[in-house]
């Protein structure tokens, strides 16, 4: 009996003899199972991107020369999204889902804003913000007065800009000439065409200073007074001759007229790129040699 009990002790804890099982292989994914993890990764991804350029950043390229000397055709931007808090406007084809505006902060003088303009508010805009709400605005012989006082501004040497094919291109959409007149092109030491144009340096109380131009003379060179309204904004092109801005009534390809802050996207915060437009896709070198390198990273 004692032999025995020893022996079916001795079975019970003797280890097995042999290689020890393997876990099971999961079964393959089927190729419905591939293609529905895919979509749920792509469709995450895309609200990933959507919430990071709605309430953060988000590009924006200039597309014709109201911000020049500033802003050239061809360049491309970060936009603060968090600069002035969040409006219906700040998410894609405007969804109404924010009411009125939340987290909101009026900008400073001389900011340089992303809005959509009135009165449609489809498409982004970008100008300086030069009154605030309460400021008398008003433009004689084409210099700007600012609550009853005339803003400094003083001629500095001219800007002059190649005549690049984004220039040619947008000039023929709008059916102008790419430097506006004849009298402002010329060829340079290079055989290349350009554009001159008479530059100013205008100056804000605050002190904040900007480069702008003033090349010829057109009927918004005088305007009435205007008293900036509550929770509106007086903005303007720093190409004083070739901006629709807010000495120009609201009226749809026209001008904005005086412009809501709840109509603000954002304040321009760097350039992330420049080109030229000569680049072609079937010519790769052209991609590096239409980029205008020196524009990138300008800050605001």
């Amino acid at each position: 009996m004692r032999g025995m009990t020893q022996a079916s002790f001795t079975a019970d804890v003797t280890p097995p003899t042999g290689p020890a099982p393997s876990s099971p292989t999961p079964a393959p994914l089927s190729a419905k199972e591939e293609a529905v993890d895919t979509v749920r990764f792509l469709a995450l991804l895309a609200i990933a991107v959507l919430i990071f350029r709605s309430f953060f950043l988000s590009p924006f390229n200039i597309p014709s020369e109201s911000m020049q000397p500033r802003l050239l055709i061809g360049d491309y931007l970060l936009v603060n999204k968090m600069a002035y808090g969040y409006s219906k406007y700040s998410l894609p084809f405007s969804v109404p889902l924010i009411p009125g505006r939340i987290f909101a902060r009026t900008p400073e003088r001389g900011d340089v804003v992303v809005f959509k303009a009135p009165p449609v508010a489809d498409n982004d805009y970008i100008k300086r913000v030069i009154g605030l709400p309460g400021d008398s605005v008003q433009v004689k012989d084409g210099i700007v007065w600012l609550n009853g006082k005339p803003l400094k501004r003083e001629a500095i040497a001219d800007f002059v800009i190649p005549v690049t094919p984004n220039m040619v291109e947008a000039s023929r959409m709008t059916g102008t000439l790419p430097c506006y007149s004849p009298e402002f092109e010329e060829i340079a030491a290079d055989g290349q065409r350009q554009c001159r144009y008479k530059q100013f340096r205008e100056t804000l109380p605050s002190g904040k200073s900007y480069n702008i131009l003033d090349i010829t003379t057109i009927a918004e060179d005088n305007t009435p007074l205007v008293v900036v309204p509550a929770g509106h904004l007086f903005l303007m092109g720093d190409n004083r001759d070739r901006s629709a801005d807010s000495r120009f009534p609201a009226m749809e390809n026209q001008g904005i007229g005086l412009v809501p802050e709840e109509n603000l996207v954002g304040h321009a915060l760097v350039g992330m790129f420049s080109t030229d437009g000569s680049a072609s896709w079937i010519n790769p070198i052209s991609w590096f040699t239409a980029a205008r390198w020196g524009r990138i990273g300008d800050g605001f």
